[in-house]
């Protein structure tokens, strides 16, 4: 049976901005084969969703609202793909199927779904053991989410990119003075430069150490599918990379890379287009996540329920690419 994965004590993992009355959960729950509703509580922190642990007669479980980040015309692929991968291994996410078999439902007027529970916590300070894991488990994903019949563009891939940077750019100076000629500069290269034919599918797009669980150096489970997409398999590679190898003090951590990239190719191939293109496909992703930090830096206000990263984290990593040539840097070998 697929799960989803309990958070470590003490660990807030989703913002609640949709709160729910116990009779508005009973109506709810009523569609589902879960037996009575014992208790449920909502836990905090993040950017996308109203997240709940259900106490239940079947046991534990999350339900989740989905709120204006995450379209609702999404919502198929997004749980379809976590059942998918589920049926096929992958230790995800299982969505709880309604009484007439769908797995959507509507509560305090926002799309709503159950999910499945797993154990495990996510690592703070990863170590290369789990980075090789972590690694084995993106490859995993890709080969079985390659025959998933959904599909859905990146809506987060360089067009994208333009229309957050054209929301940030004018104040970008407020976290960095050499932002402005560095990315506009950038642009003018990915444009004229991205890949347009690598080898592609389903990737998960955002697999940060908050997404992956382990029990000590075994992984766990994969969570946070709402990023998910078709897109290059090395694009997700190269954002697992900037996600994973680079230390609190924004070293790139080498032996790290090298673990991760082991980890991946125990499962999947790179081809020669890939392995050359990864340089700029992790330059990409970093500024990817240098871009969306930046404009919620710049435009949410203080003290709101959404919790700012500071851009300059994925300032320091888009740069360390920019001085990158080869994927033998990463410890990819020939």
């Amino acid at each position: 049976m697929g799960v989803h994965l309990r958070p470590e004590p003490g660990c807030l993992v989703v913002a609640v901005y949709t709160d729910i009355t116990e009779v508005e959960l009973g109506a709810f729950l009523a569609d589902y084969d879960l037996g009575e509703l014992r208790s449920y509580r909502g836990i905090a922190e993040g950017t996308e969703n109203s997240n709940f642990v259900l106490h239940v007669t079947a046991g534990e479980f999350i339900l989740t609202l989905y709120e204006k980040r995450v379209e609702a015309g999404d919502l198929p692929f997004f749980l379809g793909l976590m059942q998918h991968l589920a049926l096929k291994g992958i230790s995800c996410p299982l969505p709880v199927a309604r009484r007439d078999g769908s797995l959507i439902g509507t509560l305090a007027g926002r799309s709503a779904a159950v999910i499945t529970f797993l154990e495990g916590i996510w690592p703070r300070r990863p170590n290369a053991a789990q980075c090789r894991e972590v690694g084995k488990a993106l490859a995993g994903l890709h080969v079985a989410g390659a025959d998933f019949q959904l599909s859905r563009p990146n809506a987060l891939s360089v067009e994208g990119w333009r229309k957050l940077w054209a929301g940030s750019r004018d104040r970008s100076h407020e976290v960095d003075s050499g932002l402005l000629t560095e990315i506009d500069a950038d642009f003018v290269m990915f444009e004229r430069d991205w890949p347009k034919d690598l080898p592609a599918g389903v990737i998960h797009a955002d697999l940060f150490p908050d997404n992956v669980f382990f029990l000590g150096d075994k992984l766990s489970g994969l969570i946070d599918f709402y990023f998910a997409c078709n897109d290059f398999y090395a694009y997700d590679l190269a954002t697992c990379l900037n996600a994973w190898c680079f230390e609190k003090d924004g070293a790139f951590n080498l032996t790290k890379s090298r673990a991760l990239l082991a980890g991946y190719l125990s499962v999947r191939n790179l081809s020669a287009a890939e392995r050359e293109q990864l340089p700029l496909l992790a330059r990409g992703s970093a500024l990817r996540f240098l871009l969306t930090r930046l404009y919620d830096w710049l435009t949410i206000p203080d003290g709101g329920l959404v919790l700012k990263r500071d851009p300059m984290d994925f300032v320091r990593r888009w740069r360390f690419h920019r001085q990158v040539s080869s994927a033998s840097e990463y410890g990819l070998d020939a």
